[in-house]
């Protein structure tokens, strides 16, 4: 192509000793044209953020680039020093990383790393640099930015953060930038937005652009032409509609299949018993004390929620975040105890006890957590974090070990993977030991908050199905916690939505879904990336 501006050619990368393969790339060959989105795609450990870092300079240590060439502008990046590399990054080539929070310095005001790539690059007086700075916040879409200058990462929300990270990436003006997965995680509204923020910038700069994704709704989006990778080698490439509406791959067509279409779970049969769970006018305030140049504030996390949920019933809690939705849930497993209101678990008033009897009651409601890396202890065998709640209740700790690796065969990991630690799993499998341990009390009733979120969409289908299918053998309830009503409308029979702590739609998911009553819902499903194609093709 006369107009390439990178070339992967025959790119090889060998993984440690140990690892489990020996390449994480193999012979991969593409180019990335001047002013186009190439989207590469694939689940993780597919190789497609390796090939990102080989070019950047930025492999991780043990890793090396075996064969090949990363040519850019005629340049082969493989043969560069260090030093070159770092002439090279933020100004012609930037690149978008997927998790802001640990991107950034948490102890440096976002004004000021900003303002490191100009000074890296000895471009800009430090006047200059700071009204760049603050320009850029204003091209990214920054609400108040000349307040977000001077925030702390903390003090931003996941998708104002990733909004820094571009800003960052764009400081230079690159002729290259590579974003890798930065909308994982996000809510619906939050990723349509980066995602057109991406697209505007991308037309009016001129840049090419390399996506790095795991979604092909993501793909459906934005993207001209799309490399679809699996365990290191390129399996499908091609234009973008070609490959979405005629995929020759067999794993290309499974990532589309996995996509959560419009279709709804069967209908069942309403429980006419006594609710199993019934929330009544639920409040929670929380409040933070203001500072030197932030005024204190009061954040209704929940305002006078009120809902029932049936035996055997799936629930799905929908909204952005700050919507409250995690909050009801950490409310429901008294995690977090509310100002008022009353949560009914068989008619069991959960926020009067305390106690003995509040953990007696307490084992009967247990939470799969979003993120099962941070909820595992590191240190600790995935067996005895499983038994770790029995033994707490009285359970031996043999018989406790034993139900564990029971456990373990019934969410699909076998009994052996016991004695492994968390380190060892994949994302995915991570999520099915929280499952499990969250099942190790024999509850009556699971909160599932963002259990799916980030997950490849391959991966998140299993876990749906898993759950699915443990509540029909356990005789399961479960709250779901989601900001995807794609996601909701595959396993709820009831969706709420949810809006600044307050519940704005209540309805089966087919109504919900395919008939939304309230403009926020209707907002939240336009939202979904690939929408469009996901309902052409459902």
């Amino acid at each position: 192509m006369s107009d390439t501006l990178l070339s992967l050619r025959h790119l090889s990368i060998a993984l440690p000793k140990g690892a489990d393969r020996a390449l994480a790339v193999e012979d991969v060959s593409y180019d990335v044209a001047r002013g186009e989105i190439m989207c590469v795609v694939g689940e993780s450990g597919s190789g497609k953020s390796m090939a990102a870092n080989a070019l950047m300079g930025l492999l991780p240590k043990g890793v090396r680039a075996t064969a090949g060439e990363v040519v850019f502008d005629g340049q082969d990046l493989l043969q560069l020093t260090e030093k070159q590399h770092r002439a090279l990054r933020g100004l012609r080539i930037g690149m978008i990383f997927q998790e802001p929070m640990t991107a950034l310095n948490p102890l440096m005001r976002v004004g000021v790393q900003i303002g490191e790539v100009f000074e890296a690059h000895n471009r800009l007086t430090n006047a200059e640099r700071q009204a760049r700075t603050l320009e850029l916040l204003i091209e990214v879409g920054i609400p108040q930015p000349e307040k977000a200058i001077r925030a702390y990462p903390f003090e931003l929300s996941g998708g104002q953060r990733q909004r820094v990270m571009i800003a960052m990436a764009l400081a230079l003006e690159p002729e290259l930038l590579i974003a890798d997965e930065p909308t994982t995680a996000l809510d619906v509204t939050t990723q349509a937005q980066i995602l057109d923020l991406i697209g505007d910038l991308q037309r009016r700069h001129g840049m090419a652009v390399m996506f790095i994704t795991h979604d092909f709704g993501v793909v459906a989006e934005i993207a001209t032409r799309v490399c679809v990778m699996r365990e290191g080698r390129i399996v499908e490439l091609g234009e973008a509609r070609e490959v979405l509406e005629n995929p020759q791959h067999a794993y290309t067509r499974a990532l589309i299949e996995a996509i959560p279409s419009n279709a709804m779970p069967a209908a069942r049969e309403a429980d006419q018993t006594a609710p199993l769970l019934e929330v009544r006018h639920l409040q929670k305030v929380f409040r933070s004390r203001g500072g030197l140049f932030k005024p204190s504030r009061e954040v209704h996390a929940l305002d006078d929620v009120s809902f029932t949920m049936a035996r055997g019933e799936t629930v799905g809690i929908v909204g952005e975040s700050g919507s409250g939705k995690s909050t009801l849930g950490r409310c429901v497993v008294r995690l977090e105890r509310p100002d008022s209101g009353e949560l009914l678990l068989d008619g069991i008033d959960l926020t009067s006890l305390k106690g003995e009897t509040l953990r007696r009651e307490r084992r009967r409601v247990q939470m799969i957590f979003q993120d099962p890396y941070a909820s595992l202890n590191p240190r600790t065998r995935v067996g005895l974090a499983i038994a770790q709640g029995p033994i707490a209740n009285g359970v031996n700790r043999q018989e406790a070990l034993k139900e564990a690796g029971d456990l373990l065969d019934l969410v699909g990991l076998g009994a052996a993977s016991a004695e492994r630690f968390p380190h060892e799993f994949s994302g995915g499998q991570r999520q099915r030991i929280g499952i499990a341990r969250a099942l190790a009390l024999n509850p009556e009733l699971i909160v599932a908050d963002e259990a799916v979120s980030a997950l490849d969409v391959s991966i998140q289908a299993q876990i749906l199905e898993l759950l699915e299918d443990l509540k029909q053998k356990l005789s399961l309830s479960l709250l779901f916690i989601t900001h995807d009503l794609r996601v909701a409308a595959q396993i709820c029979d009831h969706i709420i939505v949810m809006q600044h702590g307050r519940i704005v739609e209540h309805g089966t998911a087919e109504a919900v879904f395919l008939s939304p009553q309230e403009t926020y819902t209707r907002e939240l499903l336009k939202a979904i990336p690939g929408r469009a194609h996901v309902l052409a093709t459902a």
